[in-house]
């Protein structure tokens, strides 16, 4: 859910910087805006889509709305034709400069860590799951008879087995769940290794959130170079043809992601390095929870306290 609201946010802020300041492009920029971040959170969450590719996609088709509006504007909209033979021609014309490719570099450099994160988790989820039922054998459920209920047909029913007793019985019925152990113990460590990974000038949330401004710089650059990319699309694709109808202005609702705004404001604590950040120090408490599972058993509930009378398996005892 983080993930989702920090790519929505992101989009809101691309879609603002186009009402804000290209109103007279806004609603055909805010499409291609539209279908870039649902190409991101495609990636993000698993679909083998390339971001080198929707990177790209993105660009030849802001290309066409960008000459129409910045480069050559006229009082009519260039035609579905014209428009193609821009988006063909975006990538040997290089209206944007570099900033695609710096583009493609930081969202590939970012996106990459998150979308393997959301993988570990969902990795993690089905761990557990697997290991929420258990089944006893024979052997593990007479061992668990013998300790829970044999001192009752002796009339002992407030004595409770001795610690080393229940140990011996519990840790018999979960060899399965310590061979868990070691694989749990390695995952919360690649997590926390991954996690640190996610940091810094390619860490998810920057890139994202930062979008905008590439996108302005990209903007900038077509329109300085205006006159010199107006000749080379001539050469290209010929004269603009344009078609009667007129683009309309910014119909985004900017006022749709109020929350979202809230929830990552740049000084507030629900941002995703720092829900990341407690998330791992939360599963830290956890690193030794299969191994350990017989001794908070007997520990928390099952045991007897040290020095208590227990049972031993045949009678009840000052010492096991």
């Amino acid at each position: 859910e983080t993930f989702e609201m920090l790519i929505r946010l992101a989009e809101n802020y691309t879609s603002t910087l186009f009402c804000n300041a290209y109103r007279n492009m806004a609603a055909e920029a805010t499409t291609r805006v539209q279908e870039f971040f649902a190409d991101v959170g495609l990636f993000v969450f698993g679909t083998d889509v390339s971001t080198e590719e929707f990177v790209n996609r993105f660009f030849d088709t802001l290309f066409p709305v960008v000459y129409n509006h910045v480069i050559n504007p006229g009082l009519t909209d260039i035609s579905v034709e014209y428009a193609e033979c821009l988006q063909m021609a975006r990538r040997d014309i290089r209206p944007f400069g570099n900033v695609p490719q710096k583009a493609i570099g930081q969202l590939g450099r970012s996106l990459l860590p998150s979308r393997t994160f959301l993988q570990a988790l969902n990795l993690g989820i089905e761990v557990i799951n697997t290991t929420d039922h258990l089944h006893f054998s024979k052997d593990c459920s007479r061992a668990l008879l013998r300790m829970q209920y044999c001192p009752h047909c002796q009339g002992l029913t407030l004595s409770k087995p001795c610690m080393g007793y229940c140990l011996n019985v519990i840790r018999g019925c979960l060899a399965n769940m310590a061979e868990v152990d070691l694989h749990w113990r390695g995952y919360i460590q690649s997590l926390e290794e991954l996690s640190s990974a996610m940091t810094g000038t390619y860490d998810i949330e920057h890139v994202l959130l930062n979008f905008h401004s590439l996108v302005n710089d990209a903007v900038v650059q077509a329109r300085i170079n205006g006159p010199e990319l107006s000749e080379q699309v001539k050469k290209v694709c010929g004269p603009p043809v344009r078609k009667p109808t007129q683009s309309p202005g910014c119909s985004f609702d900017q006022n749709k992601d109020n929350q979202g705004l809230k929830m990552f404001s740049r000084d507030n604590e629900e941002t995703l390095a720092n829900r990341r950040k407690e998330f791992i120090s939360h599963l830290r408490l956890y690193r030794a929870f299969y191994g350990g599972l017989a001794d908070q058993l007997c520990g928390i509930e099952l045991a007897a306290a040290d020095g208590l009378p227990c049972w031993n398996g045949e009678d009840v005892v000052r010492r096991y």
